[in-house]
């Protein structure tokens, strides 16, 4: 099933469980409101027979025996003689429907009133009421074929009144009302099943947007094709992030090419060098002994060049995370002085002054010490013979200067550029890579690299690291 069709069906069965909601609701508030009518009406017309009765209206005149039950039988019509607990029923309100009611003597015979067309049926709880007293209690009930609403209300004297009124008009009401909710559920249910694939086709159309465009460029390899971003929901972030990804992607490949066109041009020197003195060295029998050392010495040198700039080529053809970094806590001051070492054994005659303050960084060791060694050789191939390179650690930071010319003025934003060279650093050697992976693993460990010239002379070189609070040990 696609992602149109399941939001399609998603939506359908949320507007149909909706319309079954509100019309359940409906249902009961309506319920509610017209039984609640009818049992006001009901505590009205059982105030009205209470004050009658207790102004003297269907009381017993002077000498009968109250609270002697009339013959036995089911109910007893008041009459002008016998027990004459008569009940004659106020006339209804305007609007209102004619009530039932009875009355429920002390000995617990009931008696109705001249003109009541249905008994209302009398329990055993009905004359613990009367005879008790308490909280009069509503209930359905039913009479023959008719349903009864019905209250039952203490008066005094262990009397009862029962007042009732038939619930045909209202189930009539609610069995109407019921048709018409199923119809209209019915019918809503039925728009929204119609709606649901052209709503979903609606809404998911900058998501079809972004896929025919993924699969566009997967066919053409085409990286600058971008998609319209409309609104800043969901959708219109998800084309934006997609925008941004091709964006990012085209950037990539393009310093790929660039990566790839300056390896090509650095490199075809020293290989046509090579060619040319091993094509010399070919013809041995006419090179003296010495001029033959010396073409090795060439070769070899030619060699360690290509191989480190081989290194550095693959360093930052490595897109950034993707191999993990091997990090641990680490003492900075530490990998600096192990760094200053190995360059004063390559750099002989230059001297390094350093002052390293303990700083401990969470860090891949061996990335960032390749990071330090290139700052440590820059420094040193500037510097003059028998110079000093002065170096400091202190929170977190590798700081490097050398007392050489410094970096061409207007230049210092492309110092951590691949293969850039200055005019005079034509003839040194290196390949214009060191200071570009010094940026990358500083960038690699949330840190950064800096590039400036000293006020006095020289160029000075920083990488900055996140460094760890004091007390945390290395592991």
């Amino acid at each position: 099933m696609t992602l149109r069709h399941r939001l399609a069906l998603l939506s359908g069965i949320a507007v149909a469980l909706t319309v079954l909601l509100a019309s359940v609701l409906v249902y009961t508030l309506v319920r509610n409101r017209l039984r609640g009518d009818i049992d006001n009406d009901l505590r009205q017309q059982a105030e009205r027979v209470t004050q009658r009765f207790q102004a003297g209206v269907g009381t017993p005149p002077p000498g009968a025996q109250v609270g002697v039950p009339p013959p036995p039988t089911a109910n007893t019509k008041g009459t002008e003689q016998g027990d004459r607990y008569a009940l004659t029923l106020p006339p209804p309100e305007p609007g209102e429907s004619e009530a039932l009611a009875q009355l429920i003597s002390p000995g617990g015979a009931v008696v109705t009133g001249p003109s009541s067309p249905v008994p209302i049926p009398v329990s055993s709880a009905d004359r613990r009421i009367a005879a008790d007293g308490g909280q009069g209690k509503f209930e359905d009930v039913h009479s023959g074929d008719s349903e009864l609403r019905v209250l039952t209300q203490p008066l005094s004297d262990g009397t009862a009144v029962q007042v009732a009124r038939s619930l045909e008009d209202t189930n009539h009401t609610l069995n109407t009302l019921v048709i018409i909710l199923a119809v209209v559920s019915a019918g809503g249910i039925a728009i929204a099943a119609g709606l649901g694939p052209v709503v979903a086709r609606a809404a998911l159309a900058p998501a079809g947007e972004v896929s025919n465009a993924a699969e566009e460029v997967a066919r053409t390899h085409d990286l600058s094709h971008r998609i319209e971003v409309r609104g800043d929901d969901e959708l219109g972030r998800l084309a934006a992030s997609f925008n941004e990804m091709m964006a990012a992607l085209e950037r990539s490949e393009s310093a790929q090419r660039r990566l790839v066109a300056d390896a090509s041009h650095e490199l075809r020197t020293p290989l046509a060098t090579l060619r040319t003195n091993i094509e010399t060295l070919g013809r041995g029998d006419e090179l003296d002994a010495a001029e033959r050392r010396r073409l090795v010495a060439d070769v070899t040198e030619e060699l360690e060049e290509m191989t480190e700039l081989v290194g550095d080529v693959v360093e930052l053809a490595r897109a950034p995370g993707q191999d993990a970094i091997a990090r641990q806590d680490v003492a900075l001051d530490e990998l600096t002085r192990d760094a200053i070492e190995r360059a004063g054994r390559r750099a002989r005659g230059i001297g390094f002054e350093s002052r390293l303050e303990p700083s401990l960084v969470h860090i891949d060791p061996q990335r960032v010490g390749r990071a330090i060694s290139n700052m440590l050789d820059n420094a040193t191939k500037w510097s003059p013979q028998g110079g000093r390179v002065e170096v400091e650690v202190s929170h977190g930071r590798v700081t490097v200067r050398d007392h050489g010319p410094g970096f061409p003025n207007g230049h210092l934003d492309k110092v951590f550029d691949r293969f850039w060279r200055a005019d005079d650093a034509r003839g040194k050697p290196g390949s214009g890579l060191g200071l570009a992976i010094v940026q990358r693993v500083a960038e690699e460990h949330g840190g950064s690299a800096l590039a400036s010239n000293a006020p006095d002379g020289g160029a000075v070189v920083s990488l900055e690291l996140p460094e760890l609070p004091a007390e945390t040990e290395p592991s």
